[in-house]
């Protein structure tokens, strides 16, 4: 075993004391040692209950014949860090919480390991070790919030609702809310559209549970993909957090790493590429949040692999968009959850296979080793030491109005696309599934901000007019530092009736909540002296997302001009963790890794 190195032979008595120290007896230690990196916190909602999930999962390793060693990580609530100075610490926290788990789980030699995360950087964070690491483990996640109930609208009538086989038909329907109804009533409050008191109400009722945000948002994106690229077992995406169903998996996740410490299933066997590709399928099919790039691409080069950003529009041209999930569209990961989740989401895409061609067998196994004209490869092996196909055999949907057929998507694309131009040599992402119609071709004059809070301002003040290309820079990873999110200035957009338009550029990101043209990561980004920190206030910028193109249009002399008197801005932050990540840190086009 990996942990004798600590625990075996005359020379480890005194480690073994130790261990007695902490209470572990003799027949413990001789056991497979699993550590669990626990982000249990009093801070984030989505956290605030994994302590109960931990002592699940410690009950199923010891039913399985391990021993649960127990260790913390952070966790950071992106929604309270928003809009202020803690958001630069967000993105930051990631590699803080892999490098965190890999000192852990070298100074004390675990056999494997559970991961038990939940929200937006923790969850990433944690993928990153496993495949940093690269010894069995398996990721138990605290699952998503149940939505709220807008206290102002109550009702919707019967004909405009959706039947879930399984929940009974009533003759009304709740009107639901979560966390980015609020943010939007701050904008419908500035604009006169709503009062103070019915905000307060929305405020008051929009986040009922514990729990990962109720939509596909960034962490219940994150979640979902851990499940569809096989380090989650079935339902790690969508079974609610108060449900007494996710103890029970996190049991049998317990018990499922001592399976894989049996049969030395690792992370890197798992995450392949291939593995990779079923994720992204997974996510243009959901629509999940922009910031999945940010996190496939670090998570791939932890593994040793490369998500390039052409693969994204090479698979979202593919594989349709067949779930309309908040923020962009009705339901809630409940509402995904009651329809099949994430296994009937596979299966329809993986029947999709068999239906268009035969570069698979019966057992999913790719014919040839063939990657190109499929959606789904069902021979990826998972942590439940089964393939996807082997997974996904009784899985079916169970709300066609939720999880739509491919016949029948929302949008014919994927959720995301990739634009690049000669403002984004090296791309920028966008939620077209999210961005409504009128905006899919857009060309305006740029309202130039050096910060969020300038735009924010200028926003909330009613400055932005219809037509605008809102251009926010100096917020990418090393410029902001930190790449924050942009949810702030993107809800007040939508909450004032403007996502309809104007457009949103940045090299900073935005939350798994924004909808709209909003498009974020622009690599190379305007810290570097890229053609960000050349536009100019009133500079024509034109968008065609069908087209996967952005562009400044000024000629290039007059762009080598201004970038000849161009003067690097000093740096926002120059002590502490950030003043350091800053100088390490690449572009959001390599997934802001570490350099």
């Amino acid at each position: 075993m990996r942990s004798d190195i600590a625990k075996k032979g005359i020379a480890r008595a005194p480690h073994r004391s130790l261990m007695k120290a902490v209470g572990f007896t003799d027949e413990e230690i001789r056991r497979p040692l699993i550590g669990i990196a626990n982000s249990a916190n009093e801070l984030i909602p989505g956290h605030i209950h994994l302590n109960q999930i931990v002592q699940a999962v410690k009950a199923g390793i010891r039913i399985a014949g391990g021993t649960p060693m127990e260790f913390s990580t952070i966790g950071v609530c992106d929604g309270i860090a928003m809009n202020h100075a803690g958001m630069h610490y967000s993105l930051a926290s990631r590699e803080l919480i892999a490098d965190s788990i890999e000192v852990s789980a070298m100074a004390h030699p675990f056999d494997a390991i559970v991961l038990v995360p939940n929200c937006d950087k923790i969850v990433p964070g944690m993928l990153m070790a496993a495949a940093r690491l690269n010894i069995p483990a398996i990721c138990i996640s605290g699952g998503p919030m149940l939505p709220g109930v807008n206290p102002n609208f109550m009702i919707t009538p019967k004909e405009n609702c959706s039947s879930d086989e399984g929940q009974p038909s009533n003759a009304v329907q709740l009107s639901k809310i979560d966390l980015i109804s609020v943010f939007e009533a701050v904008g419908a409050v500035k604009s006169g559209k709503m009062s103070e008191e019915e905000m307060e109400l929305i405020e008051n009722a929009a986040c009922p549970t514990c729990g990962s945000c109720a939509g596909m948002f960034t962490a219940n994106s994150m979640n979902c993909l851990t499940e569809a690229i096989g380090m989650g077992l079935p339902g790690n995406g969508t079974i609610p957090a108060p449900f007494s169903e996710r103890i029970r998996l996190a049991k049998e996740a317990g018990m499922a790493i001592m399976e894989l410490l049996k049969n030395n299933i690792t992370p890197r066997q798992i995450m392949s590429e291939q593995a990779f590709r079923n994720a992204l399928a997974v996510d243009m099919a959901l629509g999940c949040s922009t910031n999945t790039v940010l996190h496939l691409k670090a998570i791939a080069h932890e593994a040793g692999l490369d998500v390039p950003l052409t693969l994204i529009n090479e698979i979202s041209s593919k594989i349709p968009h067949i779930c309309s999930l908040s923020p962009g569209g009705k339901d809630h990961l409940v509402d995904l959850y009651y329809a099949g989740g994430i296994q009937a989401v596979l299966k329809v895409l993986f029947e999709q296979n068999n239906n268009e061609n035969d570069e698979q067998n019966q057992n999913g196994e790719c014919v040839n080793n063939k990657n190109i004209g499929y959606m789904i490869d069902g021979s990826c092996i998972t942590v439940t030491g089964k393939t996807v196909a082997e997974n996904i055999k009784n899985a079916r949907v169970k709300n066609s109005n939720v999880i739509r057929p491919i016949s029948d998507p929302y949008h014919k694309e994927g959720g995301l696309a990739v634009l690049f131009g000669n403002i984004a040599k090296e791309g920028c992402v966008v939620k077209q599934s999210a961005v409504k119609a009128e905006m899919l071709k857009h060309q305006g004059p740029a309202r130039v901000f050096d910060s969020e809070e300038a735009a924010t301002e200028a926003i909330m003040s009613n400055t932005i007019k219809k037509g605008d290309v809102i251009v926010i820079r100096y917020e990418g990873p090393a410029g902001g530092p930190g790449m924050r999110e942009m949810l702030t200035p993107t809800s007040a957009i939508a909450g004032m009736g403007l996502d309809g338009d104007v457009a949103l550029i940045t090299d900073g990101r935005f939350s798994g909540g924004t909808k709209g043209a909003s498009i974020g990561h622009i690599s190379p980004e305007a810290m570097q002296g890229s053609v960000l920190s050349a536009v100019e206030e009133g500079d024509q910028i034109k968008i065609d997302i069908p087209t996967k193109s952005i562009e400044l249009l000024v000629s290039d002399e007059e762009i080598k001009r201004r970038l000849s008197k161009w003067i690097r801005p000093e740096p926002k932050i120059k002590t502490g963790y950030m003043a350091r990540y800053a100088k390490q840190v690449t572009s959001a086009g390599n997934g802001a890794v570490f350099a």
